[in-house]
């Protein structure tokens, strides 16, 4: 499946490493994700899937 959250679909971003003489090398940016257990009220069962951490600060201000 690779990096990318179940959640929002957000996947690792291109960007430049740039050094002291402004030569551009490109790098991946990498998104936080965690592996953590969620309880899901509609298949009455943990379910463990591979989330974000903005993701999980959403989820905990909801309060599911």
């Amino acid at each position: 499946m690779g990096k990318k959250c179940m959640l929002t679909n957000k996947k690792p971003n291109n960007g430049y490493r740039i050094s002291h003489s402004h030569v551009k090398t490109k790098k991946i940016q990498n998104i936080n994700l965690q592996t953590k257990k969620i309880w899901s009220y509609k298949q009455k069962r943990w379910i463990k899937i591979k989330i974000c951490t903005k993701a999980i600060k959403s989820l905990h201000k909801l309060k599911i």
